[in-house]
């Protein structure tokens, strides 16, 4: 019999609260699918990964994610993947997931934002939600996803937007795939996805990649204390359409040119980054070169900074695997 292969990894849906009322991950994937709110009709088998909250995921522990789904997918009769996961590092273990994603049944992440022991747990219809996409031949194609509040996501470009509603997750660039309800499945968008990476390749140990977060009136501190620290990557959390100021323009110029790759982000929920003006701007950042990262914020651009530094290692290469998976016109062909 055909079936859907449950990863559990932790997080808030397999959360319980302790005498003092804090939270630990500790059900299994056994104890998951035993409060499915209804019989689903699709056989299912569930495998302990991780149990933890996702704040604590390392790459080792994302790439164990994605070599978990891998070896799922190599058994008999599979439909689908659904990884059960922490909310906080959703976007990123299922977006490192995505990119090395090359078989063409679905992998579906899902959580919760309210403990197992919670009276009105939203865990259990999140996950019968994300089995259906599982086990839909309309989710074939499409990736590693995201299924959260009936809402079917592509992992890239999908984050976590607010840290206690129900509804946790948005696309601010593209919106929801589709949707999910009473078990059926209506996608209307189908994902841009370049070539799959090689997950064999990809060996995180030595690959430090950090976020630096710029704000108006900031110095290259940071910046050089993260590269002092031994990162060889450094994503910049950059202002409006990817701006800073001329210490921050001249720090990257210095940087780069000593090897280490600098990608260039935004604070801003919504829109791509643009190298639009000078004097520290984003024209002046990519002239020093940092690599504009399209519509990817942040967190996602770190992780496929890291996939491709732990897959490449040589700075030009990775640069220019990183501007190729960022650029629109690229990502089309």
């Amino acid at each position: 019999m055909s079936k859907v292969i449950v990863l559990s990894t932790g997080g808030t849906i397999a959360t319980r609260r302790n005498v003092r009322g804090v939270g630990l991950a500790k059900d299994s994937a056994g104890e998951l699918l035993g409060r499915l709110p209804e019989d689903l009709g699709v056989a299912l088998e569930g495998v302990d990964v991780l149990c933890a909250g996702s704040y604590l995921f390392t790459l080792t522990d994302m790439r164990r994610v994605a070599l978990s789904i891998r070896e799922a997918l190599a058994g008999p009769d599979v439909l689908g993947v659904v990884v059960t996961h922490g909310t906080d590092g959703m976007e990123e273990t299922a977006y490192l997931a995505d990119l090395f994603h090359a078989d063409p049944r679905p992998v579906v992440f899902t959580g919760a934002q309210r403990p197992a022991d919670a009276p009105d747990g939203d865990g259990p219809r999140n996950l019968a939600d994300a089995i259906a996409v599982a086990a839909s031949g309309r989710a074939r194609d499409l990736g590693a996803l995201i299924c959260f509040d009936g809402q079917i996501f592509a992992a890239g470009g999908t984050r976590k937007t607010h840290t206690l509603a129900m509804a946790a997750f948005s696309a601010p660039d593209g919106g929801p795939l589709g949707r999910v309800r009473d078990g059926r499945v209506s996608l209307a968008m189908t994902p841009v996805r370049a070539k799959p990476l090689d997950l064999d390749a990809f060996d995180p140990e030595g690959v430090r990649t950090d976020i630096v977060a710029l704000y108006p009136g900031c110095d290259a501190a940071v910046l050089r204390a993260a590269a002092e620290a031994g990162a060889t990557g450094i994503v910049l959390q950059a202002l409006g359409a990817g701006n800073a100021n001329p210490m921050i323009r001249d720090e990257v110029a210095r940087l780069t040119g000593s090897g280490v790759v600098v990608a260039l982000s935004t604070r801003v929920d919504a829109g791509p980054v643009a190298a639009l003006y000078g004097n520290g701007g984003g024209a002046d950042l990519v002239e020093a070169g940092a690599v504009p990262t399209g519509t990817l914020r942040p967190p996602q651009a770190r992780v496929l900074l890291s996939a491709l530094l732990g897959g490449h290692r040589d700075p030009a290469r990775v640069r220019e695997e990183l501007r190729a998976r960022t650029s629109p016109t690229e990502r089309t062909k």
